[in-house]
């Protein structure tokens, strides 16, 4: 097990500043790469090359989200994101080598709230981060002043306080993307939003190249609460289905 390492760089006042990232890679170029790019955006950043060492880390600095690679020695990052969430919850992007769409779904599945294939931009990479930390800031932000009430659509039930989702009275676990993705789906009813849109609202990201990202993570929502629920209108986007008044 390689042992970890903490670097403190960047000054205070930019965005990222304070905010803990530990970073789960073993080729030493991409995370030398990518540890790089977050200490100058001001994050506090810490390194792990295997699986063992990144369950460790995690548990021992508490960081604010991971950036973890699906290939790792000791056990695979599908198989750290599971230890980890299961510890506390911390927002997850995860990196793959493949293009593949079951690789990514499996991500989703066990935790994970964002992916990136291989190769990809810094730039990119650095934008991700700093969405999925806001999303956590707007998570506790609405549970210090929660929206009032609980929204039912037939047999669906959002619990905007509690961050809760149950399907016939049964609780679902969704990742907070995939409640953030559901809640906006859910504030217009039948009505259809484009990947575009959906990308802006839930991922503040206005790339057309993360569309791919909407539709893993409507798969992933899909078969936790019923394919039936959410309507493909194809080249168009997404729309959630609910029952004829």
């Amino acid at each position: 097990m390689e042992q970890t390492h903490t670097t403190n760089h960047g000054a205070a006042t930019t965005p990222g500043a304070q905010r803990r990232v530990l970073v789960v890679e073993d080729d030493a170029t991409i995370v030398e790469a990518i540890s790089a790019r977050l200490r100058a955006e001001g994050f506090l950043v810490q390194t792990a090359t295997d699986g063992p060492a990144a369950v460790d880390a995690a548990e021992a600095w508490q960081p604010d989200l991971m950036v973890l690679d699906v290939m790792l020695p000791g056990f695979d990052g599908l198989e750290v994101c599971r230890r980890v969430q299961a510890q506390r919850p911390v927002p997850v992007l995860m990196l793959t080598a493949r293009d593949d769409e079951t690789d990514m779904l499996v991500g989703l599945g066990v935790g994970a709230d964002d992916y990136m294939t291989k190769p990809f931009s810094m730039r990119e990479l650095a934008a991700r981060v700093h969405v999925l930390l806001r999303r956590v800031e707007r998570a506790a932000l609405a549970a210090v002043t929660p929206r009032s009430g609980i929204l039912r659509l037939g047999e669906l039930e959002i619990d905007h306080a509690q961050r809760r989702v149950r399907v016939r009275a049964e609780d679902v676990h969704l990742t907070p993307t995939e409640f953030d993705l559901l809640v906006c789906l859910a504030n217009t009813p039948r009505a259809v939003l484009s990947r575009e849109q959906l990308l802006a609202e839930v991922w503040d990201w206005a790339d057309a190249s993360g569309t791919r990202t909407v539709d893993s993570h409507i798969k992933a929502l899909r078969r936790k609460i019923g394919a039936e629920r959410i309507r493909t209108v194809h080249g168009v986007g997404y729309a959630l289905e609910t029952p004829a008044p």
